[in-house]
């Protein structure tokens, strides 16, 4: 099958605005691409190939309030899937090729387009599949969202995914969720009754079902003294102990759980960044480029923009990355900069930027409202100090459909900063 034209340009592009499909089919792409390419001044736009279940405030919408699915916009290209055992869920209107358009319209005006990609991070298929979704130190399959990137069929089905993206014509695929999962974001409407502390919550959400205690027991580590370890150090809490005190950090981890969970903590290296680097061969032979989304930086300041402790760069092993070993077998890499404070996202930013290789891009992901930004002057301090020396290649907004249009209107500010 032959893809839509792609544009050719310097790697990488300046800017770009995360939008949903159905920001383009609501307001009319047209539209939406004046707004984007033109008013605010970017010169990509990053559209959701795959998302997943949410439900979102829509200012600007149709509807103000939103229902999202798990699912694909575009028809799973058979040849592809073939032999896959997971299969994407196909969104509304995907029969009407909503990529290709917009390929076709971003190409007319000169501007590149990338395919936001939610990878491992889908509720249907680990509902429909629970096999194939992370297993916790008790042996429970407590999170259908997080499907464990360890998995032959998953890795297949991340593979398949990625080339059905990249031949939609995008100029580079964003890969979101292309790691393990956290135990605080593997449902909806979740409950916990139980004071967990840091310690306690990062151990109930390490997958030790039988492919990552197989990796493990290859790399030389005790998966079962690990996972007995875990469980202990979680079990005692559910019986009405204190959580373990201090941070959560390898040296806690060692020494207040046990050297065997250290150990096993540091082979999920090697699961995320091989199959960062077989995704990143697959979308090359389709003739496109992957970007790794490390989440890290929502990890810590999601919530309110105010992460406190070690930089995003070196907790990146929660969820199983290791960012120089990643960025060595990606062509580009995005951080969530989810900071208010411009010296932290400037900390961040070099952090990444030191860490990964030379010949990898960095872009810098921004919200430019609440709750990390409250006006112009203070997106564009930001964006400064993200682009600033050392830092991000390129600075993205996130999102198009989830802020009012008087926050969106600070981008063309913030880009001034670029040069």
């Amino acid at each position: 099958m032959n893809s839509p034209q792609r544009m050719t340009f310097p790697s990488p592009s300046r800017s770009s605005v995360y939008a949903f499909v159905e920001d383009l089919r609501a307001e009319g792409s047209d539209a939406v691409l004046d707004r984007i390419l033109g008013t605010y001044g970017c010169d990509t736009v990053t559209v959701a190939a795959a998302y997943h279940r949410a439900r979102d405030v829509t200012p600007h919408g149709p509807a103000r309030v939103t229902l999202r699915q798990d699912g694909v916009h575009f028809m799973p290209p058979a040849d592809l899937f073939d032999g896959v055992r997971l299969i994407p869920p196909v969104q509304s209107g995907a029969d009407e090729e909503p990529l290709r358009e917009v390929r076709r319209r971003t190409s007319d005006r000169g501007a590149a387009l990338h395919g936001w990609t939610v990878f491992l991070h889908n509720t249907t298929l680990g509902l429909a599949h629970p096999d194939v979704t992370q297993e916790n130190c008790f042996g429970d399959r407590g999170a259908p969202a997080d499907l464990c990137p360890a998995h032959p069929d998953v890795r297949a089905y991340a593979v398949a995914l990625a080339r059905a993206v990249a031949r939609q014509g995008v100029d580079a695929v964003v890969a979101e969720s292309l790691h393990f999962g956290t135990f605080g974001h593997g449902y909806h409407h979740e409950r916990s009754f139980v004071p967990l502390g840091p310690l306690e919550e990062f151990l109930l959400g390490l997958c030790f079902c039988p492919h990552c205690a197989r990796r493990a027991e290859t790399a030389g580590v005790e998966s079962a003294t690990a996972r007995n370890e875990a469980a202990r150090a979680v079990g005692r809490v559910l019986d009405g102990a204190d959580p373990l005190p201090g941070p959560l950090t390898p040296d806690a981890l060692a020494g207040q759980v046990g050297e065997a969970v250290a150990a096993y903590v540091r082979t999920r290296h090697t699961t995320v960044t091989s199959l960062a680097a077989t995704v990143a061969d697959a979308v090359e032979a389709e003739g496109s480029e992957l970007v790794f989304l490390d989440l890290t930086g929502a990890v810590k300041g999601y919530a309110d923009g105010l992460p406190t402790g070690a930089l995003a760069a070196d907790e990146a092993w929660r969820i199983g990355v290791d960012p120089a070993a990643v960025g060595a077998a990606v062509p580009g890499y995005a951080v969530l900069a989810y900071a208010r404070d411009p010296a932290r996202t400037a900390a961040d930013t070099v952090a990444y930027r030191t860490a990964l290789p030379d010949a990898c891009t960095l872009r810098a992901v921004m919200r430019p409202g609440a709750p990390d930004t409250a006006s112009a002057e203070a997106l564009a301090a930001r964006t400064q100090a993200a682009s600033g020396p050392g830092g991000a290649d390129a600075v993205d907004f996130y999102h198009y459909g989830l802020f009012p249009f008087p926050v969106l209107d600070r981008i063309p500010t913030a880009l001034k900063q670029l040069g």
